[in-house]
């Protein structure tokens, strides 16, 4: 049986969508994956080409709000929140264990269209850098 991860942050819109898509991609035999966040915006235009440049398409995905999962169960749930929003940062409750990777919110960035994607891309490599080192540590026979 595969072991639950959610992935919360503010507006499901960016960094927790792109934590549910890496880590599907990197270790979607080991763990069933979702993202919520607690205020369910629209998925970020720029999140999605950054994420079709990585070769993942997730124009199709839904933001979706925490409160869909507070009857489910979850090996983890981990906020991706930065640490200037992390007083916002959900706290979801039940026995999982909790984790918290903190990460700039692109719908937060300033600039032109080239500078928000250049400060995208960023935050996406800095995900899957996460994403894939600890997956190395927590599964490292079964995740690739």
């Amino acid at each position: 049986m595969k072991k639950k991860v959610l992935f919360v942050c503010i507006h499901n819109s960016a960094r927790s969508q792109m934590a549910e898509a890496f880590l599907h991609q990197v270790c979607g035999d080991v763990f069933e994956v979702h993202s919520a966040g607690i205020e369910p915006g629209k998925l970020n235009p720029i999140v999605i080409q950054v994420m079709q440049e990585a070769g993942i398409d997730i124009s199709s995905n839904q933001t979706k709000s925490v409160a869909d999962y507070l009857s489910q169960t979850f090996a983890y749930v981990i906020t991706v929140c930065d640490e200037t929003s992390a007083e916002r940062c959900p706290i979801f409750p039940g026995m999982a264990r909790r984790l918290h990777w903190g990460f700039p919110d692109p719908s937060s960035f300033q600039g032109t269209r080239e500078e928000k994607l250049a400060k995208t891309r960023k935050v996406r490599d800095g995900i899957k850098a996460k994403i894939e080192l600890w997956c190395a540590e927590v599964c490292p026979a079964a995740c690739v």
